[in-house]
């Protein structure tokens, strides 16, 4: 059974029809013709899947189930019987165990462990989460794509861990070390945020919504989130606005506004100080 990552011991970059190794353990396909690819191997890798127009269907032969993708979605396998079926335009993105392995760290909670620990397990195919396709991530796939003859490969990888650590950081891994307790309280106080990041009650509205207080809150949701609950309503308004300017309907001033700032110039710094890049840069086509 020949491997998907057939390009073991050459790392160089090579393109064959629209898929095109970057290096050893990445793979990337970008076509807008309808393609059809079918794998059968024991490798272990995460599959990212990022329609930009049309869907895209994965069928697991394995254990009988269809996947339909419409926007943003990644997957992993650790052995494949799959049929994958695009109809229109599609980035997708291998990325073998061996790649992942050299960025693990020492906390199983960080996404990179998480998703490594995954693969390890027998697992056909499961969709690990899905995400509306937002500005940043074309801008990085485009980078991806047009990446200049010199030094390709390493200008790919480059691009493509930019491009997981983005897909990555919307991932919420809950340490199971927590009490219940606590990531019940957290979870209800991020579904509320979620529904109102624009305008959101203080947090002594939001500790009574809750029934608890603010400081049982505060500790709870910074110890499930890694974060203080301003600077998850700030991360939940910068991706509302990174989904805004994907649809290229508003002037930044104006996406600015619609997520809750009030001045263009200090919604621009946070935006460069959360994705490295600046809100104008994604309107450039």
């Amino acid at each position: 059974m020949d491997s998907f990552f057939f390009n073991i011991t050459d790392t160089s970059y090579k393109v064959t029809g629209n898929r095109v190794d970057i290096s050893n353990g990445i793979v990337f396909i970008n076509t807008k013709e309808d393609f059809t690819l079918a794998l059968k191997n024991l490798d272990r890798m995460l599959i990212l899947t990022i329609m930009i127009e049309g869907s895209l269907t994965i069928k697991d032969l394995l254990e009988n189930q269809s996947y339909t993708s419409t926007q943003s979605d990644l997957y992993l396998s650790s052995r494949q019987d799959i049929f994958i079926e695009s109809k229109g335009e599609v980035f997708i993105l291998f990325i073998a165990d061996f790649f992942l392995k050299r960025y693990r760290s020492s906390n199983p909670n960080e996404p990179i462990d998480f998703l490594y620990d995954k693969l390890q397990q027998e697992v056909s195919l499961e969709k690990i989460g899905s995400q509306p396709l937002d500005a940043l991530s074309l801008h990085i796939i485009h980078k991806i794509i047009q990446a200049t003859p010199n030094m390709q490969s390493i200008r790919c990888e480059h691009e493509v861990i930019e491009l997981m650590i983005h897909r990555f950081s919307v991932m919420d891994i809950v340490d199971k070390s927590i009490n219940q307790e606590e990531i019940q309280l957290a979870q209800k106080a991020k579904k509320i945020l979620l529904a109102n990041c624009v305008s959101p009650p203080t947090i002594q509205i939001l500790s009574h919504l809750c029934a608890t207080n603010e400081s049982k809150l505060k500790k709870a949701f910074k110890s499930v989130y890694h974060t203080t609950i301003y600077g998850y309503i700030q991360k939940l308004r910068l991706e509302k606005a990174n989904l805004l300017l994907k649809d290229r309907l508003l002037n930044i001033g104006e996406v600015a506004k619609k997520v809750g700032y009030k001045h263009q110039g200090h919604f621009s710094k946070l935006f460069f100080e959360h994705y490295g890049v600046y809100p104008k840069d994604l309107l450039k086509k």
